[in-house]
């Protein structure tokens, strides 16, 4: 009998729910707290536009913009980016005749946009990096055998050693992954990158002289097929 009574009132629970959740769409729920879901005010990708009411977002700055809330740094801002290395990776999907042009333009870049002056202190913080963020696969000694190689879980990672790489290939691997290996652009800033890279190429393949006048950095060539 408890069996039955529980089946029952199993049975009208969701019967209840099916037919409050087929209401009329022209009263939705009411929303707690939509501030938590739509960030108006601090979204750079959205208009300052509050979707629940109707009147749009009264803040001067944004009025200015167009209703848009990704605004131009103030003057006087200072910047962060103390490398002066500004690169734009776009976030679309690459084509592989995309990405392996990029590859290949990658291999004649020689030279670090970094400032010369600095290379002891550039290839040291790229060691610090690398032991941190790539030793774990490619080893200390960059011969492939990092600590996860050796546990049995990944396998197939290069030895430095056999590899033609170069500055701007590596780098490039960095940004935008290749194979197995994944994009570090999230993970590292753009002047980290080149320290990262500056530092295999020193130790692993013996560069010295990073000075010059590189290549701008290769990026991936534009599909003149893809719509913008």
């Amino acid at each position: 009998m408890k069996n039955y009574i529980i089946k029952i009132s199993a049975i009208l629970g969701v019967s209840a729910l099916a037919l409050t959740s087929c209401g009329p769409k022209e009263n939705p729920p009411l929303v707690y707290f939509p501030d938590m879901y739509f960030p108006v005010a601090y979204d750079p990708l959205m208009k300052a536009e509050d979707p629940y009411v109707d009147h749009k977002n009264e803040i001067p700055a944004f009025v200015k913009n167009d209703g848009a809330t990704g605004l131009v740094p103030v003057d006087g801002t200072v910047a962060q980016n103390e490398d002066g290395v500004v690169e734009v990776n776009d976030a679309r999907p690459l084509s592989p005749t995309q990405y392996n042009e990029g590859y290949d333009a990658s291999k004649l870049v020689t030279a670090s946009p970094l400032n010369a002056s600095n290379l002891d202190k550039d290839v040291a913080r790229g060691k610090d990096l690398y032991n941190k963020t790539c030793a774990v696969c490619h080893g200390t000694a960059g011969d492939g055998q990092g600590s996860i190689v050796k546990s049995g879980a990944y396998v197939g990672v290069p030895n430095f050693k056999d590899r033609e790489v170069t500055l701007g290939s590596v780098h490039y691997v960095l940004s935008y992954g290749r194979n197995s290996m994944g994009s570090y652009a999230g993970q590292l800033k753009p002047g980290d990158r080149w320290r990262v890279a500056m530092y295999i190429m020193k130790e692993f393949k013996g560069q010295k002289d990073f000075a010059g006048s590189p290549i701008a950095a290769a990026k991936p060539v534009a599909d003149s097929t893809q719509t913008k």
